[in-house]
């Protein structure tokens, strides 16, 4: 347990977006028992620009002109800071010299809205939790002075084309600069451990009490007339994290079987030959508390993952709000999934090996694996992986 300190929160993701958020998370778990300053990114020059109708927008904008405060508290003991500068649009430009130049005189500005926060705080010897920002915070250490760092790796970034241009170069110094760096899979802490000895493998927390809770046997209207073994998937329908090839396998060479698709589509799967399927059905996005609902109505869930760059080190959170559930869960293996997962799903390979797990599972599902399930999903909480993050902090303070 790490109390009574000053924690500053740097990341990629705003108190205010709308989907979950591991940062925001530990943020919370942080503040149980800690002083938390959780700082939003500042707004860039081409989104002012190309949003100045959007309230989250004009927010900004108001809070840089000075109309209001850009310090709002969260609970008794953690602040949000939207910061009142504004940094420019650097990530397009391709001379790396040019981009560093640029992005310390983003990271000057940024830092100067944080010490303002801090002395209005009284903040002192605070540690600081950087989220994958390796841009914006890259000189962070440097202009705040902090106790300690700490880099959170929860994705790979550099398999994204944004992050990858400056990425490659920025990352590695980041991560080996930082006094610690914690990640929530162990992919991603053997990456940060090739820059840094002093990585650790800290796990993942899940909001589980909306699945486990879960009571109702009422399915869903638009799933009560679908007929055959129900297989599911509920997330983000990404053509670059989902193999849409191997549902096009299972669903031809099952046509009794029905696929269920919940989430939003992207390009790649409004265009598939999924649509051309009778036995695939697309349900469309739905509000968070409806989830539970739909998992409850599938026989068998998937995480047909593409295994690349971008998903290889990922921490798949749908599994757990599967297994929370008691589903069996056929996923693509990877050695995360492998080392993770393995002794709660079935894990397969190619379209042939989904087609046999998944009847495998349905055939040999009880109520003690159901159980089962439920018990290891219930490990991975918050305050087991912030603990986790406590024990690496503790080893360096």
């Amino acid at each position: 347990m790490l109390t009574g300190r000053d924690i500053i929160i740097v990341g990629q993701q705003p108190w205010d977006v709308e989907i979950g958020s591991n940062c925001k998370n530990i943020a919370l778990e942080f503040s149980k028992h800690n002083r938390v300053l959780y700082v939003n990114s500042a707004l860039d020059r081409v989104s002012l620009i190309k949003g100045s109708t959007d309230p989250k927008i004009v927010k900004r904008n108001n809070i840089i002109k000075h109309k209001e405060s850009g310090l709002v508290q969260i609970n008794p003991s953690m602040w949000n800071l939207y910061p009142d500068t504004i940094i420019e649009s650097i990530n397009w430009i391709k001379i790396h010299t040019v981009f560093k130049y640029l992005n310390r005189i983003n990271n000057e500005r940024f830092a100067k809205s944080i010490l303002n926060a801090i002395q209005t705080l009284g903040f002192s010897d605070y540690i600081l939790f950087n989220d994958n920002d390796m841009f914006r915070s890259f000189h962070l250490k440097e202009l705040l002075k902090p106790k300690l760092t700490v880099y959170y790796s929860r994705d790979y970034m550099l398999a994204v084309d944004y992050w990858k241009r400056h990425g490659e170069k920025l990352e590695p110094k980041l991560i080996a600069d930082s006094d610690i760096c914690v990640a929530n899979s162990t992919y991603l802490a053997d990456y940060c451990r090739e820059y840094n000895p002093h990585s650790y493998y800290v796990g993942q927390g899940c909001e589980l009490d909306l699945f486990m809770k879960y009571t109702s046997t009422e399915l869903p209207i638009d799933v009560q007339q679908i007929k055959g073994l129900k297989i599911g998937y509920v997330g983000a329908l990404s053509g670059l994290r989902l193999d849409i090839e191997l549902l096009v396998e299972i669903a031809k060479a099952k046509p009794n079987w029905s696929i269920l698709l919940v989430g939003p589509e992207d390009e790649m799967f409004l265009k598939s030959q999924l649509h051309e399927l009778s036995n695939v059905y697309f349900l469309g996005s739905k509000s968070p508390s409806l989830l539970p609902e739909y998992i409850h109505s599938f026989d068998i869930c998937l995480n047909p993952q593409v295994v690349s760059q971008v998903t290889i080190g990922n921490y798949p959170r749908k599994i757990d709000e599967y297994l929370a559930m008691g589903k069996p869960v056929v996923a693509t293996s990877t050695p995360f999934m492998e080392a993770v997962f393995s002794g709660h799903t079935y894990l397969a390979k190619t379209a042939r090996e989904y087609i046999d797990l998944i009847a495998k599972a349905h055939k040999e599902n009880t109520n003690d694996l159901e159980n089962a399930r439920k018990d290891f999903a219930s490990t991975h909480t918050w305050e087991n992986s912030v603990a986790e993050i406590y024990k690496a902090i503790q080893k360096h303070l």
